[in-house]
Order: C-alpha cells, then structure tokens, then sequence
C-alpha cells in the first residue's frame, strides 16, 4: 500500500497548482507575501532532490486589481483582455520572489490543443525536461488571452493533471481554499467529514463533488475530482488541501497528510496510453453489447467489429473515439483503425467477413488492445 511518504521518498517530480484566490486579491492585486511563503517551499523541495513545477492560475484576478474593475469580467473578450494585463503583473511577483531566493523561473503559456495534438503534447514535455536540466521552475498557465475553450472552462485543475501526467510526476498539489474532500458540503452541514485519503474513485466518491464558486477564481470540487481520476490511472498520486494555511504544503512534503490524499494506481500507462485515454479528444463514440464490454472490462481483449451495436460522429481511421455502453457510460477510448463510414458497414460482424464487404485486405479489430485505455466501467 502507498503512503505519502513513499510517494515523497521517490525524488521524482512534483506539480504544485495554486488557485486564483490563494495568489490574487481584487483590491490589492497579486498577494506577494504568498507567492514568497511558496518560492521558500519550493526551495525545500529542491534541497530535497524533487524537480518542480508550479501550475498558477490568477492571470484574470490580477488584472482584476490592476484594472480596478469591480468584479470579475464575464465576456471572453472582456477575460482576455483582463488576463494580458494581468499575467506580466503575476510573473513579475514569481520572478521577483524566487530570485530572491537565487532561483530563476520560466513562463509557459499553454492550450488545449497543445495537449490533444501529439507533436505538441512531446514538444511540451521537451521543454520542460530541458527547463529541469538548466534548474528553471516552470511557471505553467493556460493562455487566456487566446483560448477560448480554455476560459469558458476555467480549469487549472484538469491542466495540472495533465502536466503531472505528461511528466510522469510522483505527486500533484493541488492548494485551494478548501480544506480536502468531505462526506458533505461542510459549508451546509456541520456534521460533514474530511476524508483524508481516497483509495479509489467511486462512483460514490464522485457524488460527494459539490460544484463551489468563488469571486475570482472559477474551479471547484468538479473539476479537482477530474484531475484526480486523470492522475491516478496515470500512477501520479494527488493532494487536495488548503493552502490559506502557511505551513501547509511543507507538512505535505515531509509526508503529513493534510487534505485529501487519492493514492495512485497500481500500475503507470505509457505515455502514448495517457495521452489516447486522458488527453486526445475523442472525435466520435462507438457503443458496444454487454459481451464485448465485459471482455473489454475483464479481459482487457482488443475491440472487435462483432461487438459493436452504434456509431455516433464521423472520424477517420487512427482518430481517438470513445468506447460506451449500452447505457451511454464511457468505459474505454482507443484509437480506431476504421473511419465512421467504414464502421457503418461493418459494425456487428465477423472479423472474417470484413474483406468481403469492404473489398479491401482488413484488420481484424477495430480496435487493438495496445491503442486500447480503459477509463470507466465495472467488469
């Protein structure tokens, strides 16, 4: 069984997200003492051998303050334009406290897209690993003045899984103004519990999820359970804890648990299997019968056409689509070696009957157990 001292014991690399209300203020702008208390806790991390990487969020909530607007913006051209003004001032405070402390940072900007295209995604990781080996801290945000998607959504959590898995991380921090996961909202119910670790994401886990706004920042419980189910089928352990307490992230390091601990998988996917199940959009669904989902589910078997009942998009062939059941559950995503069209014609029938009706040589699977994730589901 893991603990978080195992975890910690590693030295492998740690993304620390911090949210929007932990770093910005809409009257005073850019909290700096805060920024300085996590400089210092990233210089521990680093005399202790980890590689780091700080996911920031509060590109808007600074421009907020320097722009002296009354609330946060609502528009997308109106976020954009907050965010342009805002993410210079941010830096600038990163810069300025990590100096200080004889450390130099490095600013990357990303979107969506620099994710779900596959050179871009390794492009990614390569600048990173290159940051680590000059001892840069990379300093990660989406770019908010251009993605669209990206502020609609709001969502640093979900991006620092990303990164944590696109790294191959050991653990993910994600500091927030909440103090874990309960078995209640605790804001409603004073008889709720934090729950300090979560072996496993349960359909009941899930439930106790409460979505939570905030004047500045936008993510909430939502949002970070999605992160932990990205981090933990990708071996990367992740914390949920508030980082409002000083001393917080420091006992996180020495292995107190302080928060919520989800404890990682047993086993770690290859990058390519991360990146088809966790990261590539899926252009479309194929619904499967129970058979072919319980030999999917049981057996991890490759997707064959015999088992296939719908088809929903169109796509091409090595495009990314999502495996459901007949419920409409994603259980699986897999890159397909069939178009939507050829699915068509094919779906329900034997492997062997597939050169004859396409009036070409064929795979056998739709497909391969090797392009093949599983990502939902009960055998």
């Amino acid at each position: 069984m893991h603990t978080l001292q195992d975890i910690i014991s590693k030295r492998g690399a740690i993304v620390i997200k911090v949210g929007t209300n932990l770093l910005t203020d809409k009257r005073t702008g850019v909290r700096r003492k805060r920024i300085m208390q996590l400089a210092r806790d990233v210089a521990f991390l680093r005399g202790l051998g980890h590689q780091v990487v700080i996911v920031s969020s509060g590109a808007i909530g600074a421009g907020v303050a320097s722009l002296g607007l009354a609330r946060r913006p609502r528009t997308i051209p109106e976020k954009q334009a907050t965010a342009a003004v805002g993410q210079p001032v941010l830096m600038e405070s990163y810069q300025a406290a990590f100096r200080k402390l004889g450390m130099h940072v490095g600013q990357i900007l990303l979107t969506g897209d620099d994710f779900t295209e596959r050179k871009r995604y390794t492009n990614a990781r390569n600048t990173l690993r290159a940051l680590f080996a000059q001892r840069v801290i990379p300093i990660i945000n989406e770019n908010d003045t251009i993605a669209v998607d990206e502020i609609k959504l709001g969502d640093n959590d979900n991006l620092s899984a990303l990164v944590a898995s696109l790294l191959g991380a050991d653990l993910l921090v994600i500091l927030s103004d909440v103090d874990g996961l309960y078995t209640d909202d605790p804001s409603k119910n004073p008889a709720a519990v934090r729950i300090p670790i979560v072996h496993s994401i349960t359909p009941d886990i899930e439930k106790l999820a409460r979505k939570s706004g905030s004047d500045l920042g936008t993510g909430g419980m939502v949002t970070k359970l999605q992160a932990a189910r990205r981090c933990v089928a990708s071996g990367v352990a992740m914390v949920i804890a508030n980082g409002e307490d000083p001393s917080v992230l420091k006992d996180i390091l020495t292995g107190e648990i302080r928060g919520t601990l989800f404890l990682p998988g047993s086993g770690r996917l290859s990058g390519r299997k991360k990146w088809i199940g966790y990261v590539a959009k899926p252009r479309g669904s194929v619904t499967v019968d129970d058979g072919a989902r319980s030999a999917l589910l049981a057996r991890h078997t490759s997707l064959l056409p015999s088992g296939i009942i719908a088809i929903s998009g169109e796509f091409r062939g090595q495009d990314t689509v999502s495996i459901v059941d007949r419920d409409g559950l994603e259980i699986a995503r897999g890159v397909t070696n069939y178009s939507s069209a050829d699915l068509q014609r094919i779906r329900g029938k034997r492997s062997g009957e597939l050169p004859q009706i396409l009036g070409r040589p064929s795979r056998d699977e739709v497909i391969h157990k090797d392009n093949l994730v599983i990502t939902g589901g009960k055998s």
